[in-house]
């Protein structure tokens, strides 16, 4: 629950004036359903006691009905304002944190996002930020606008009324709702979180099976895969069963307070008016007041629905939101220069370096060759040059700084890596090579589709608007290998890092390729991890990585 309250301090901090509207918008509601309601009670009991006196020629009717008239009308538009503005605040929040959380991300260390499987981190997102939603609309802003109208009420029950009916509505209000929710949440949490880890876990074996469905019916396991799908949505319908269970018992407890605080109400007003303290109107305003401050403790049955999933969710995304870059390191202009390890190696985890110390140099221009056998590192000692890991000990410094320690912004500026898996979007091949240079012209993305071989290809076919399905489907290893790399120099690096560049390449094309990209980026620094004669060929240097 801290963490909880936490992140909603947090999501305020961006949409204060407007959430803060919207709460006073909610607080006009309640208390002009509690004044209409009280109202009409002290009208008709007092017209009725005017009646029975035989003075109701003279009780003015005009005031009260006036008054009863504005509350209902100014009521229904004080709702519907406050819909608008809290709706559109907490969208507006949501936005806000969705761009702060994928922010925090990026920065996470490159072995935790390497961990993330992306269909279950989607999903994990969009759940998340929805739950908050619920915790602005269902219980963030009705626990503060109920409590505000109590305290409200009863401050006026005190005036109007009488002391004793004043604190015992009040009191009652207060005290047994708070603690229905809070023997609630302890019964609703375990369910709740079930219930959500039921759901993500069904969404993503659904998203696994439907990509996985050809090698899953090849290998005879999709009723397997089909199967393991039902068992999680069942397990998330047993939760629910539950969580609605404590749900249901939850407002059966707060119907009891309601209505047990207007059968107190109306007790003790009986027994005021027989003792002449009060008059029968004012302990109508009582009781009818009573009864219509059930309303701003009806939102606790909805948010024990949905505490367990909240606290979770702000639990989750509370480590990446709170993720800042330092205000120091923005100032930092983009490196250049040359790319140096100085004895440079990297700890597996617990165990022992991955590989022997590591000392090179890269001038602008130069090209230099990391050989050695599969697993020996390479791709490793391309992520400390990245900036992607810290190492373990030596140094590593691209143009007098250390490439970990700059902000993601000033590193993207000059380094490029291109690792051995490609990275595509669902899109046409000019979305995806924007994602690079975003403004760069038609005639720019043609460059660089002809320095990696690949524009005769595409014009061939719809050009820079060939559509790509997930993950790039449309084109080729070797295709979709070339239109990262055509990605890359669309950066314009200075250092440029690849992978395995040519692989899936045939030995002419993967020549042409090697020496577009250096006609591309001729002052780029360049280091590859490779084996292939054509990444050799042009080298400066080859250096051999050593495995422990």
């Amino acid at each position: 629950m801290r963490d909880l309250i936490h992140l909603l301090r947090v999501i305020l901090r961006t949409e204060r004036r407007s959430l803060l509207r919207g709460l006073l918008l909610s607080v006009m509601v309640l208390a002009m359903g509690v004044a209409l309601l009280g109202l009409s009670g002290w009208f008709i009991t007092a017209a009725a006691a005017a009646g029975m006196a035989g003075i109701g020629i003279l009780f003015n009717v005009f005031a009260p009905s006036a008054m009863v008239r504005f509350l209902a009308l100014g009521r229904t538009a004080a709702r519907y304002g406050e819909r608008v503005l809290t709706h559109d605040a907490t969208l507006r929040a949501l936005s806000a944190l969705r761009v702060r959380l994928l922010t925090g991300l990026l920065h996470s260390p490159h072995r935790h996002l390497e961990r993330m499987r992306a269909n279950a981190f989607l999903n994990r997102v969009t759940a998340d930020t929805d739950a908050l939603d619920g915790a602005l609309l269902r219980l963030m802003l009705p626990a503060l606008a109920g409590w505000a109208v109590i305290l409200l009420s009863t401050l006026l029950l005190w005036v109007l009324v009488h002391p004793a009916l004043a604190l015992t509505i009040g009191g009652g209000y207060l005290l047994l709702p708070t603690g229905v929710f809070l023997l609630g949440q302890k019964l609703a949490t375990k369910p709740a979180r079930r219930a959500e880890a039921a759901m993500q876990a069904g969404r993503s074996r659904l998203i696994d099976l439907i990509a996985g469905r050809d090698d899953l019916t090849v290998y005879g396991q999709i009723g397997v895969a089909t199967d393991a799908v039902l068992s999680a949505f069942s397990r998330h319908g047993a939760a629910r069963a539950r969580l609605d269970r404590t749900e249901r018992r939850a407002g059966a407890f707060l119907d009891l307070t309601a209505a047990a605080m207007t059968a107190l109400a109306l007790g003790m007003g009986m027994a005021l008016v027989q003792q002449g303290s009060i008059t029968a109107a004012e302990a109508a305003i009582a009781i009818f007041a009573a009864l219509a401050l059930g309303e701003t403790v009806a939102p606790v049955r909805r948010a024990l629905a949905e505490i367990g999933r909240m606290t979770q969710a702000a639990r989750r995304i509370l480590p990446s939101v709170e993720t800042e870059i330092a205000s120091s390191q923005a100032s930092i202009p983009a490196p250049s220069g040359s790319l140096t390890f100085d004895a440079v190696a990297l700890k597996r985890g617990q165990g022992g370096m991955i590989f022997a110390p590591l000392s090179l140099t890269v001038a602008p221009g130069e090209t230099v060759v990391l050989q050695g056998p599969s697993g020996s590192g390479k791709s490793t000692a391309l992520l400390l040059a990245a900036g992607a890991l810290t190492p373990s000990a030596g140094t590593v410094r691209f143009g007098g700084l250390d490439p970990a320690q700059l902000p993601l912004e000033t590193r993207t500026q000059s380094i490029a890596l291109v690792p051995q898996r490609h990275a595509l979007i669902a899109g046409s091949v000019a979305e995806n090579l924007r994602l690079a240079a975003p403004n760069a012209p038609d005639a720019e993305l043609w460059q660089a589709l002809e320095a990696t071989q690949l524009s005769h290809t595409l014009r061939q076919r719809e050009g820079l608007d060939t559509r790509l399905g997930f993950r790039g489907a449309g084109l080729s290893g070797g295709e979709a290998r070339r239109l990262v790399l055509a990605r890359a120099i669309l950066r314009r690096p200075r250092l440029l890092l690849l992978d395995e560049p040519t692989e899936g390449l045939d030995a002419a094309t993967a020549r042409v390729v090697m020496t577009g990209l250096r006609r591309a980026c001729p002052d780029a620094a360049f280091l590859i991890a490779g084996h292939r004669s054509a990444e050799t060929e042009g080298a400066d240097r080859c250096v051999e990585v050593i495995r422990n």
